[in-house]
């Protein structure tokens, strides 16, 4: 599959672009106000992005404070899944975000590494394991085989099932509308690219 380019033979540029606070209708403003209420900060990545659509953003953002810091399977375990989800969709700005957040939180160097490679990491701890795999068949498979599942369940329980499932259909919501945007990476690595 050949790369999109503007005629001068560059990249193409951003696409949903930030919209000036300034210029928000009231449906935005509201949205931006309950984004700050509830995060402590403007509206930022995809947040921003996804002001284009006021209703869409705050769902968007209060689904995410319960999935990424309050699930069943707790924070470091959510950034593992949200690296794995940055990994299949090549989102360099989740992945930017998100790596630096899963060292802290515990997950180790030579894990995040891997996942950066696409490779299943060696050295995992049995729920790194058990959400790794149940993270890689979702995504790759669609579907979760029957003994992922009841790995999963026997550990989490149903909610712990529901939870981890609805991490990775979230930043795969998050990474649909960045890499839509085009939203450009700053600062940190961009993740390495698999071939067509």
């Amino acid at each position: 599959m050949s790369r999109v380019t503007t005629k001068a033979g560059a990249a193409p540029g951003p696409r949903l672009p930030t919209i000036p606070p300034a210029c928000y209708d009231e449906a935005q403003k509201k949205a931006a106000a309950a984004f700050e209420a509830a995060r402590g900060q403007a509206p930022f990545g995809p947040f921003e992005r996804l002001m284009h659509s006021p209703e869409v953003m705050t769902a968007a953002r209060s689904m995410g404070d319960h999935l990424r810091y309050r699930s069943a399977i707790g924070t470091t375990l959510s950034e593992l899944v949200i690296l794995v989800t940055a990994r299949e969709w090549s989102q360099d700005f989740e992945w930017s975000v998100h790596a630096p957040i899963a060292l802290k939180e515990g997950i180790g160097q030579e894990i995040v590494e891997a996942v950066a490679d696409g490779r299943r990491p060696r050295g995992m701890s049995e729920d790194e394991e058990m959400v790794y795999d149940f993270s890689v068949e979702l995504h790759r498979n669609r579907r979760v085989s029957d003994a992922t599942y009841e790995r999963v369940r026997a550990r989490f329980g149903d909610r712990g099932v529901a939870d981890l499932a609805a991490i990775n259909g979230y930043y795969t919501f998050l990474a649909a509308v960045l890499n839509t945007a085009r939203m450009p990476v700053t600062e940190g690595p961009r993740l390495p690219r698999f071939p067509d």
